[in-house]
This record gives C-alpha cells, structure tokens and sequence, in this order.
C-alpha cells in the first residue's frame, strides 16, 4: 500500500511537471508568436507610410550600418515578383518571389502573410507583406526560435527541476503515507469499532464487525461439528482411516489402530503412510485401488478375526483426492455364514436318515416283500421316522421364529407352574430309566413368551433324564437369586468336559453321539434353550463334571 501511494504521488508530480511545462511553452511561444506578428505588422505599415512619402531613399537610409535593420528583414518586389530591395543581401542576386504566398496574397487581396521553419525545427520566420499604392509589395520577415527549439533548451532546468521535485514528493509521500496508514495499522481487529478512525473507512469497519461474528459464529459451529465427529470416530467400532492423494493419513480413529495392531505415530513432518497400519497385500490393494478412482471390497484376517475393508474414492472434478477407508468386523457375520452353512448340512443328514428309512421300508412294502405279521412292525417304523422328521422341522421352526423375533405375545408366565406341567409330562419317561424327577421353590413370575418359556424347561429337563445314570435323580428349582427370577435344572448323569461346554448349544452338536442315536432326539434342544434366553434377555449358567453330573442355570 505505501509503495504504491509513494509510486502514485510521484507519477501524479511528474506528470502535472511536463504537462506544466508543455503548455506554458506552448502558451509563451503562441503569445511570443502573437507579438511578433503584431509587431511586423506595424513595422510594414510604418515601412509603407515612409515609402510612399520618401520613396527609395527611405530605404537606403535603413540600409545604413547601426540602424538596426539587421534584426528583421525587409525586402520590396515588384509587382512580376522581382526584389528591387533586401536589407540582408543584394537584390540582383536574390530569385523571383513572385511564388511566395505572402507575395501572391498581397498582390491580390492587398495583404499577405506566412510561417516557415527551418529545415533543422530549430527556428521558424513569419513573413508579412503589404501591396503599395504603385503595385509594388513591401514584406518584413522577423525570424524567432521555435516552441521545439524553446522546449530542448529548457530541458536541463526541467531534469533539474523534476529530480528537485521528486525528492520533495518522496518526502511529502513518505510523510503522509505513515499518517494515513498508522491509523489502519493500529486498528484493534478485535474491537473495530471501539477505535475512532476516518469516516471513509465506516463502513469497512461495519462490514469487518459482521464478518468477525459472522466467522466467530462458523469457529464455534465447526468446533461443534469436529467435536462430534470425533466422538463419533472414537465411539465406533469399525475402524476408520482417511487419506489424501499421497496415502498419507489425514485423520483415523482409536478402533483402525486397534484392529490393525498398529502403534499411533507421530512423525516430525507431520503425517506418515497409511501403510504403516498394515502392509498386507489386500489392504494395500484395497488403498491403491481406491485412489485411482475405484470403489472396492476386500476381506482380511487378523488374529484369526475376519474383517471387511471398504474403500471409498474422494473426488474433485472427477480427479481423485484421497479415499476413505471403512474396516469392519464381520467375524461374528463369518461364523453365522459358518453355522448357517453347517446348520444345512446338518439339517439335510438328520432328514436324509429317517427319509432313507421310510423309502427304504415303503419300498419292501410295495414290492409286497413284508410277511403280513411284520406288516405292523414296518409301519410302526415309518411312523416314528415321520414323527422324527416333524419333531426336527417343529424345532427348526421355533428357532427361525425366535431369531425373527416372531415366538408369539409376551405376557406374565409363573415359571414355577410351567416346570411343574413339565415334571408331570415327563414323569413317564423319567420312570421309565429309574430316574427320580424332583421341583422345589416357589411361585416366580417372568414377562415372556409362554410357549417359549415351556420348550426352554422342557429341554433342560427332557436331556437331564434322558443323559442320566439309572437310578439317578434330576432337582429342578425355581426361586429368585439377588432379586431376579431363576431356573436350576441338576443332574446326576453323565456330565460334560469343559472343552465342549460351550459347544453343547450348538446346533445338532452332540456330546456322546453314540448314545444320543439311541435315546433320539433332533439335536436342537439346547440350541432352542440358547435362542430362547437371548430372546428373553436372560443368561445361562453351566457347571458339570464328567461322570458327577450337570447343573444348568437361566437367570432371567
């Protein structure tokens, strides 16, 4: 700002200096040229006067030494143009004037007159002629020096006068630029308005007051938005990275370090690679990709944990800039895909065997290869496989229905008198291996869905006699534990290993398969017990031993 009003005054001086100078050489010169004129006039009309009174001898007698005839030039011609008389040279010598304009004029309208400047500019000559009463012309030529002329010479007092005038520019500008900008300088941009500055700026100093609140009021909203996004960012669980068109980390969350085992780095420049969090081959083909402008998917184990990348291109006027890249755990996804895959497997065995069994038996009886008296036997078989498959695809049922949330309106159901009905249901059964089946505690309350509720203590019970010892005892207990309501189911049977405890509610997952062939069962029972305590919120507890028994507890 100051070099340019420094450079702008100085223009401005300099400037005004030569049209200053320009036009009063201009004027002097047209002023100087109005004088001559007026004075050769005169002196033509003084000249005419004295020769039509004394004649020649007029001019002889100005042609004396001293008299001051050299300064103009008079010349007289005749009225063919020939020069009778010049005061600077000799008229025989002199050429015909009759082609000079000044001459023509004269002869014809009585009065003529012309410029002429000299081949160099440096000097200009006004010739003034005037026709006598005898037809012959007198012309007085006065020679000055031209405005150019005038204009050159004057140069070095111009330069001289221009550097003097600079520097006091320079001086004033400097001066006056410090005045005038000190003010602005000095301006509190925090409080524009409390500093009294000049009127002009008013409206500037308005206008920065809004943009202060106004850009106050964007700090604060952006601040907002950064803080929750970042407690966003921190509160997920799928790992989140973003980088710029160089793969260097812009911004990621405590979950992406988590999950790729990756330490948090701080570089001195300031940013680092975002293939310092993993160097693998998917995860690198995943960044590459997504930075030339594709959009792609991989997967990636780690720590035997399966996880999903997403890499998403960010672009500008379709010019890729950077990606952002989503890692989610999928590994509970992998093990549902796992079991649904094995769950068809196993489904498709357990219906293939009873199937197998009643087209086999079906067959003989067709080709009327059963005796009559084995006739009973047959069919009594394909009933119990038909009765098999229904009890498999009724619980298959009843899982899809818990897993859709769909087992039927919940309301209050006394669990205390929902185990009693089934101790009464499989008192015949339990009798039937020596089994002696017992319930204790009291009326317990639990808002549910009855019928699931039901299938829940009628599995427990049903594989606690059914794995039991002969002679062996099963305790069902219903009471409320540090306030809330609980189901107990002890045995005395077999029991089970700690490393398949958590396996046991898995689907068609059997302990013993050996005995499980003989005592039946569709292998979902406990796996209904699990759906259905998740359905209800509630958790099971498992304590056994091999050979000492199983005690197995849902606390709702």
């Amino acid at each position: 700002m100051k070099s340019k009003i420094y450079g702008n005054m100085c223009l401005l001086s300099l400037f005004s200096m030569i049209v200053a100078t320009l036009l009063t050489t201009w004027f002097f010169c047209r002023d100087l040229q109005k004088q001559m004129k007026v004075t050769v006039a005169a002196e033509v009309r003084y000249i005419e006067a004295a020769i039509e009174a004394a004649g020649r001898e007029y001019l002889n007698h100005l042609y004396s030494p001293g008299d001051g005839n050299r300064i103009d030039r008079i010349t007289w011609v005749d009225a063919e143009g020939n020069v009778l008389y010049d005061s600077f040279a000799d008229s025989e010598e002199l050429q015909n004037h009759g082609s000079r304009p000044e001459i023509i004029a004269a002869l014809k309208y009585g009065v003529g007159d012309s410029v002429r400047i000299s081949d160099t500019l440096a000097e200009q000559t006004y010739y003034y002629a005037a026709r006598l009463s005898d037809g012959t012309v007198i012309r007085v030529a006065s020679t000055m020096r031209s405005g150019l002329a005038t204009l050159v010479d004057t140069m070095p007092w111009m330069i001289i006068m221009a550097v003097a005038i600079f520097i006091v520019t320079m001086l004033v500008a400097v001066r006056q630029t410090e005045k005038i900008v000190a003010p602005i300088n000095n301006l509190n941009l925090e409080e524009p308005q409390a500093e009294k500055i000049y009127d002009e700026l008013s409206p500037l100093i308005r206008r920065l007051e809004k943009q202060r609140r106004t850009i106050r009021r964007q700090i604060h909203m952006l601040r907002e938005k950064q803080e929750e996004f970042t407690a966003i960012m921190e509160n997920m669980k799928e790992g989140f990275i973003v980088v710029d068109h160089m793969a260097d980390v812009i911004s990621y969350n405590s979950s992406a370090l988590q999950i790729m085992g990756a330490q948090e780095e701080d570089p001195a420049d300031g940013s680092y690679n975002v293939l310092s969090f993993n160097r693998s081959h998917t995860f690198r083909q995943a960044v590459e990709k997504a930075l030339r402008g594709e959009r792609n998917e991989h997967y990636l184990e780690l720590d035997g944990r399966y996880y999903q990348i997403i890499a998403n291109p960010v672009t500008e006027s379709l010019t890729p800039r950077g990606a952002v890249i989503v890692i989610l755990d999928v590994t509970e996804q992998r093990k549902l895909e796992e079991l649904r895959r094995e769950f068809s497997a196993n489904v498709s065995h357990e219906l293939k065997t009873p199937l197998t069994s009643i087209s086999g038996y079906a067959e003989i009886m067709k080709d009327g290869l059963v005796p009559p008296e084995d006739m009973k036997r047959f069919a009594d078989n394909i009933y119990q496989e038909a009765q098999r498959m229904i009890a498999l695809i009724g619980d298959i049922i009843k899982i899809s229905q818990m897993d859709e949330d769909q087992a039927g309106d919940q309301e209050f159901v006394d669990l205390y008198q929902k185990a009693s009905e089934v101790v009464e249901r499989l008192k015949e059964p339990a009798e039937k291996g020596g089994i002696a089946v017992t319930l204790s505690g009291g009326p317990v309350e639990v808002w549910g869905a009855e019928p699931v509720l039901e299938e829940m203590i009628y599995n427990l019970c049903d594989n606690a006699i059914k794995y039991n010892i002969p002679g062996g005892k099963v305790m069902v207990t219903v009471n409320r534990e540090h306030g809330h309501p609980a189901l107990t189911v002890t045995d005395t049977g077999i029991g089970i290993a700690k490393g398949e405890q958590e396996r046991i509610f898995e689907r068609f997952y059997r302990v013993d398969k050996s005995h499980s062939r003989k005592i039946g069962g569709t292998g979902l029972g406990l796996s209904i017990v699990k759906h259905g305590a998740a359905y209800h919120k509630a958790r099971i507890e498992i304590n056994s031993n091999p050979g000492k028994g199983t005690q197995i507890r849902i606390i709702f």
